[in-house]
């Protein structure tokens, strides 16, 4: 995908006001996916490329009221659409492009990512801007609703070699943006890469 953001916001400013229509049972998943990262109270977390909010009930939940949730998006429409269904109520939505967030180095436990990876124009410059912001031993989580295989099905492609999400392919990928692979599930019934911050 090119540096020019204009056709993501656009196809995702098309389908914000519908987004959660469209994908009614994965709340559960989302609530499933946060919970194995280990999160405690008190930590602070973003939900990098956040849409509609989803995961920010169950991040919000994972950290408690003494925890810091952030949710950044690049499309006004989708963070309209966050509020609307009242998901600000569990975290601060920012305006923001991941390829240049307005925070602090370090500032960070853990970054959840869902759906992000295939959107980013320069995934290693991304993904070492992540890791930027999250401390050492921080969390990074990849995740996506449902697997590799099943969602080319549904839209009607194949998978090929090149594919960013291939453990082949994301294992270097993080290595080279600053994170370590620590964990990988590609199942009909989800996505889910983690990686480590390194020092």
């Amino acid at each position: 995908m090119s540096d020019d953001h204009t056709h993501v916001q656009e196809f995702f400013s098309a389908r914000a006001a519908h987004w959660d229509e469209r994908f009614p049972d994965d709340g559960p998943v989302y609530a499933a996916a946060v919970s194995g990262l280990g999160l405690q109270e008190g930590d602070r977390v973003l939900d990098a490329g956040c849409g509609t909010g989803r995961a920010l009930p169950p991040l919000r939940d994972a950290v408690g009221p003494s925890g810091v949730v952030l949710g950044a998006d690049l499309t006004p429409a989708m963070l309209h659409a966050a509020v609307r269904a009242g998901r600000d109520r569990a975290g601060r939505l920012l305006l923001a492009d991941v390829a240049r967030l307005p925070l602090r180095p370090e500032s960070l436990d853990a970054v959840f990512a869902a759906g992000l990876v295939a959107h980013l124009p320069d995934p290693e410059a991304n993904l070492r801007e992540l890791a930027r912001v999250v401390r050492p031993g921080g969390i990074l989580a990849l995740f996506h609703p449902i697997g590799r295989a099943a969602l080319a099905a549904r839209q009607g492609r194949r998978i090929t070699p090149d594919d960013l999400r291939a453990k082949g392919n994301l294992g270097p990928l993080l290595s080279t943006s600053g994170w370590h692979m620590t964990a990988y599930v590609d199942e009909d019934t989800r996505f889910l890469a983690l990686a480590e911050r390194r020092p």
